[in-house]
């Protein structure tokens, strides 16, 4: 597909690994929780982790284990409450996910944390409907977020709210969207046009590709003419590192994209793979990262007590307990209204909160790509204001 990308990974891996596949929309709960949750006995709270340990998917076993190792450094950092973890193995599979979902509420799971992708959550979600236990899930899926779902995974809505209200702050309020003619795509389109409003921004044109080379080649010439017809001051790519972005940043500015004219900015992680950033066509470019120094810390921490780092999805599985803890500590129950009534909780990357929607809003900071590095332009806020940060 991109197959000069060679020195990138699969340009499909990240979008599958981060759960941004189609939901089951008979499966989802149009509203959010709105009950008071069970009490949990004795600050004592009974957690039912769901997890891949078994999945013959590639890489899961290792994501399942610094999930689970995560949220056990969690537990022990808490105090005023008791977390007691037990693990439930999905083998990857939603059948799987949802049987041994019913058997946690059986054995008195007051909460269930995970599963991992966005098709076992949804499985899960109707497995436990009526149970009164809420479902914190890893996925970044918000299209399954709502009723007893939550979703933990850092979400394109989030980070467009972060980028776009900086890029609006600093002058650079009209931009051109360029995104893939796919579901990850046409979702990260709606949450830059959702951003726009109330921000000071506007999106001025927007401009679809087919995902594959020649697509993102012909999309060139048409990005072009967005920018020029709309004097727009920034452009928005929704591509990641492993797909179209190298090529953008390469195709952009031989067709006469002034870099200094135009801001580029990103929904992605641009500083990962490392070699992204060399990327001639991306200095001077905006993109979101979790709070720098809480990551450091976390990373550092869980090093500590484990011998290697963290998968970089193993922090969700901290989240997960410190939102369950923090709220059973503070109110003595797990409901939805319960965990949605928090300002913000001390997480991994930084503070962040669940939102009655079923999403979060996470604390981001605004970096810059600069002489083949990343600078800090706008640290992650300490604590979290209206929607969008």
């Amino acid at each position: 597909m991109f197959s000069a990308l060679r020195v990138f990974c699969n340009p499909l891996r990240l979008l599958a690994l981060m759960g941004v596949t189609a939901a089951l929309s008979a499966c989802q709960v149009a509203g959010p929780g709105t009950g008071a949750g069970p009490s949990v006995s004795g600050q004592t709270v009974q957690v039912a982790m769901l997890l891949p340990v078994s999945s013959s998917q590639g890489g899961d076993a290792t994501i399942a284990r610094s999930l689970e190792n995560s949220a056990r450094l969690a537990a022990a950092e808490l105090t005023g409450v008791t977390i007691e973890i037990t693990v439930y193995d999905t083998a990857g599979q939603s059948a799987q996910a949802a049987s041994v979902a019913r058997e946690a509420v059986q054995a008195g799971a007051d909460i269930i944390i995970g599963p991992l992708r966005s098709d076992s959550a949804a499985a899960v979600s109707v497995a436990v409907a009526g149970s009164n236990v809420n479902v914190l899930s890893f996925s970044n899926n918000t299209e399954i977020a709502g009723g007893n779902v939550f979703v933990l995974g850092h979400t394109f809505q989030n980070t467009a709210a972060r980028v776009v209200s900086y890029a609006a702050a600093q002058g650079r309020n009209r931009i051109v969207i360029a995104h893939a003619q796919n579901l990850a795509g046409e979702v990260a389109r709606d949450a830059v046009l959702r951003a726009a409003q109330g921000s000071g921004a506007t999106v001025v044109a927007s401009v679809p590709y087919e995902f594959s080379q020649n697509g993102v080649i012909n999309a060139v010439p048409q990005i072009m003419s967005a920018v020029r017809g709309n004097a727009a001051n920034s452009l928005m790519l929704t591509s990641d590192s492993a797909g179209a972005l190298p090529f953008f940043a390469q195709l952009l500015p031989e067709n006469g994209l002034d870099i200094e004219a135009v801001r580029i900015m990103g929904l992605t992680r641009w500083d990962t793979p490392p070699q992204t950033l060399e990327l001639s066509g991306l200095q001077g470019s905006w993109f979101a990262v979790p709070d720098p120094q809480a990551a450091a810390a976390f990373n550092a921490r869980y090093e500590a007590a484990y011998g290697t780092p963290p998968h970089i999805l193993g922090a969700l599985g901290y989240d997960a307990i410190r939102a369950v803890g923090e709220t059973a500590a503070a109110t003595g129950r797990v409901g939805a209204a319960d965990l949605t009534a928090s300002a913000g909780f001390q997480g991994a990357n930084g503070v962040f909160r669940l939102l009655t929607d079923g999403t979060n809003q996470r604390a981001m900071a605004i970096a810059q790509v600069t002489q083949n590095q990343v600078a800090m332009i706008d640290p992650a806020p300490r604590l979290l204001g209206g929607p969008g940060l």
